[in-house]
This record gives C-alpha cells, structure tokens and sequence, in this order.
C-alpha cells in the first residue's frame, strides 16, 4: 500500500525545509535507512534517511523549493501502484499537489504552463536562513547572468536579520537569470534566480513564476502615488492668509516659525504677500534699523545680532530598515506586548569578585571578563532553578535540561544574541574563549545559524557603557533576560564606620506566564551567592 513522506521537524525552531538535493527520483528503489534527500533547515543542511522499502511513486517537491513541516514531499509503495489515493487521503497541501500537471493545463496558456522540468533547469529561491526570517536582501551578487557556475559556487551574499551568509546554487550550468537586485529585498521562497544549459529560453517560465496582476496593480499604485503627491507641490506662498480684522498679523506659518527663530518682530516686517501679508521672503531679506528715530539714539538699547540658522531648509534622512532592524522590532514588539513584564533589581557586592578576577587572570590562558563570570554564575544558578531556564509554550511551559546562555552583542545593525551552549558545564575560561570568538564573529558577520539559535536565558551588558541600571525586554523563546549594569563605587556602613565597597546592579526582566515573582527573587539570590564568592563556582 502506497505511503506518505512528510517533511520531518529536525530541529526544535524549524517550521519549513528547503530541498537542497534529491538523491533519489521517481521510479528508484528504496529501503530503510537510504539516503532519500539533503534539507535546508533553519539551523544547517541535514540527511533526510528512509523509514519506508519500495518504490518512489511521486515526488511533491522540486529541488531547490521550501515546504512546510509535516507537509507531504514524496510518496512510496509498490512499483505501478496508484499513489493519488494516498495523496488525497493525506489532505490539505497534499492534495492540492498531487493534481497531474495534465490536469492543470486546460485553461492555462501555454506559456504559464512552462515548468522547470520541461526546460531542464534549476530555479534557486530565498532559502530560510534563519528561524526569524521572512525576508532577505541581496546585498551583493558574485556571479552574473552568463557566468558558468558550480553548484557549490557562493552565487550572492544575502543578508538576513541575523547575518550576512552565503547562498549556493546546488546546480552546475550557466546563471540565466537573477530576479533581485543588489540592494533589494526578497521574501523566503521568492525567486532569485535560474540556472540552466547556455541559450535556455525561459521567458515563458520567468512569467509563469511572477504574479499576473503584479504589473497592472504596481502601474495603479504608482498613478495612486503620484496623484497623492500632486497636493504637496502647493508655494508656500500659497497658504491662507490670517485675519487682520482683530489686530493679528497677516503671516504665513512658515514666516511665523523663520521670525520666531531669528527673533524678528513680525510687527516691524514689511509684507509683499496678498494684502500684506508676510511671507518666507520677506523675513529672509529683513534688516533690523540700526539706530532709533529722532534724539533718542544715544538711548538705544544696544541691539543683538540676529540668530540665522546655518542653513535655511529643515530636513530629515530616512534610514531603511536592515533585515535585522526589522526583525529586532518584529520579535520583541512580540515581547513586550505578549509576554506579562515584571523587574526585579538587586545590588551584588563585587569586592570578592574582582579579586578572584585578577588572580584567575594570572593563571587563564585567556582573558576573564567579568561579564564571564556573569555569564557562569547565571548558568549555575539556572541548574538550580529550573523554572526560570523555560519557555512559554501557549499550551504548556517548557523547562529545558540544558543551560544555553544567549549574550546580546551590539553591531552596527542592531543586536546579535550569540549562544555559549552548555554554559553550566564550561570552565570560566572555556566560555571566555567561546564568548570572545562569538563576539567577533557578530562584529563581522560570520555566525552561522546553530550560533545565534536556541538559547534558554540571556544576558544584556550595557556596564561597560557606564549604564548604572537599566531593564530589558525578554528575548523570545526565553521566560527571562538579566540586564547587568556598571560596577561602582559606593560608601557603604562597616562595623562601626563606613567603608567604599564595589557595587554592581543587576535587573531580571521575567515573563509572568512561566516566572512567578518569588522564584526569579530566588534565582537572584543563588546568582548573587556565586557572584560574592567566586570560589563557589570552582568546585
């Protein structure tokens, strides 16, 4: 009896996979434990084996192309074996693609018939980098329409709202078409590109894979925009004169806010407007009287040259979004506004610290920070108290056996979380090694997606900005962030006087849903117990 192959959940974020390779075509002979394709998932390419013996009957999705978890991608069974039952009988995208392309001719045109297997070529789209990401921009192509490419060739650089990664062809032949340009943006699964044999005709493909409506609805939009224009091309000189019948002066806005800023008295302007009225010219080329009238000028109060703006236009510059600003503002506008906030802040006493600090320093063969250290006593702490390394799972709360700590890194885009893994099993200086390279690879770009994923808590340093305190929003799919402040020096009581003491702030931003108030209080206070004795976090 035929079977179904489903695109299998091979990590804990991924929703869709990308066909990298089919190593296996309609017709082969399989058994369990054959290598059937390569998947793209959000995370890294991984093998796809058989759990099925028989024959591949259908194959739902084409190289190169992405389908959701769960959705149908090949059917098995026995050699001649009529598979649309078991298509129909899987449902939803399954049916819809087991419809013969026979069947779906008839009121097609011809050249929207067209599909990559006629021609023999290979149609490369926007993979899903990322678990976030819904789009990409090319931010630079390395090979041109013309060029022989392999299918291992690095074919554009794409930057996503994470980093900016590679995207390969998979295919050997010539680069026949790129549907993005440099600097443009495409969705996940939006064509980029084709390759194919030299001198392909694919005009009635390219097409076939755009939007029939896209050009009459892009030509309307335009003429919609153009037309919305037309209004703001009115003269200032053109706006509504003010009354003068009860004493105001006849001015125009612009005139009002120029003579305000240059302080001139709009009763001693002169105007050349409709009835008098003051226009932007008019302050422009108002000269204040050097000397009072009559007798009175040894009176005079000394006048004060008038304020003039280095340049007369007011402006503004847009600045597009990054494919990572986007994301930042997408998922934690997500936060903020879905998970419940609450704060707890408490000061930690550093003396002990740094001390430990400058003595591990002398023995490590890289250098400690203290955000380090920050860094395993929060991971310690996190062993103990399972509840806060969790995740809200609308239907249940996750807690997680292992300690995955995300440290937020600034970059010229934005904000990068590189994951030190199994941060409660390194060493101090294990995870000052880890953090050190993940850092610069943030900085210039180079982390790969099992880098910046799956973290279970994180942290956010802004001490080293000489921030005293500060709150963070919660780092999906994380049920808190700790935001560290500066170490201080402050005069604290001692005995019988007083005494300076360094002191640090920290601030724990819990999801309510999964953290209750007493046992973030909880965490803190182990945290803060491995922090004011360092020795603690060495046996």
């Amino acid at each position: 009896m035929a079977e179904v192959i489903r695109m299998p959940k091979m990590s804990d974020t991924m929703i869709e996979g990308v066909i990298v390779e089919w190593h296996k075509k309609v017709g082969d002979k399989i058994k369990p434990g054959d290598l059937l394709a390569e998947v793209g998932t959000d995370k890294a390419t991984m093998e796809m084996d058989s759990y099925n013996e028989g024959t591949i009957l259908y194959i739902g999705v084409e190289k190169g192309q992405s389908v959701k978890v769960d959705e149908v991608i090949a059917v098995v069974g026995n050699e001649g074996e009529d598979y649309k039952a078991a298509l129909s009988g899987a449902g939803g995208a399954a049916a819809v693609a087991e419809t013969p392309k026979a069947e779906a001719k008839p009121e097609a045109p011809a050249a929207a018939s067209v599909t990559p297997e006629q021609l023999g070529v290979t149609v490369i789209r926007m993979p899903l980098l990322s678990d976030t990401m819904t789009e990409g921009k090319i931010v630079q192509w390395n090979k041109k329409v013309g060029d022989k490419v392999k299918s291992d060739d690095n074919l554009a650089d794409v930057e996503t709202d994470k980093a900016t990664m590679e995207v390969v062809g998979y295919a050997d032949g010539t680069l026949l078409y790129t549907g993005v340009a440099e600097g443009e943006a495409a969705k996940v699964n939006d064509v980029i590109a084709i390759i194919g044999k030299e001198g392909t005709d694919i005009g009635g493909l390219v097409e076939s894979l755009k939007n029939p409506q896209g050009g009459s609805g892009a030509a309307k939009a335009a003429e919609a925009k153009a037309a919305a224009a037309a209004p703001q091309a009115v003269a200032e000189t053109g706006t509504t004169a003010g009354s003068s019948d009860n004493g105001r002066i006849k001015a125009s806005p612009l005139a009002k806010k120029i003579a305000k800023d240059k302080g001139v008295d709009l009763k001693l302007v002169q105007g050349t407007g409709d009835g008098g009225r003051i226009v932007k010219k008019d302050i422009d080329n108002y000269t204040p009287a050097a000397v009072a009238k009559g007798g009175d000028a040894a009176k005079a109060v000394p006048s004060v040259a008038a304020f003039k703006p280095a340049s007369d236009a007011e402006g503004y510059t847009d600045i597009s979004l990054s494919q990572m600003r986007k994301a930042i503002a997408r998922r934690l506008s997500e936060s903020k506004f879905s998970a419940p906030h609450f704060y707890l802040t408490m000061e930690i006493t550093m003396d002990n610290a740094m001390a430990a600090r400058a003595q591990m320093n002398e023995l490590s063969p890289v250098k400690i920070s203290f955000n380090d250290m920050v860094v395993k006593a929060a991971a310690l702490a996190l062993r103990k108290h399972p509840a806060v390394n969790s995740s809200w799972m609308n239907d249940t709360i996750r807690q997680w056996h292992h300690v995955h700590i995300g440290i937020a890194v600034a970059i010229e885009d934005g904000l990068i979380v590189p994951v030190v893994r199994f941060a409660d099993q390194k060493s101090l200086s294990q995870i000052a090694a880890e953090s050190k390279e993940l850092s610069g690879k943030a900085r210039n770009k180079k982390l790969q997606p099992n880098e910046f994923s799956g973290n279970t808590f994180t942290i956010s340093n802004l001490g080293m900005m000489d921030i005293d305190e500060f709150t963070a929003i919660i780092n999906p799919p994380d049920s808190a962030i700790m935001a560290v402040g500066r170490i201080k020096e402050t005069v604290i009581k001692k005995g019988d006087g007083f005494a300076v003491s360094n002191v640090m702030k920290i601030t724990l931003s819990c999801d309510h849903r999964s953290v209750d108030g007493a046992v973030g209080a909880a965490f803190l206070q182990t945290f803060k117990k491995y922090l004011e004795n360092p020795v603690t976090m060495l046996v």
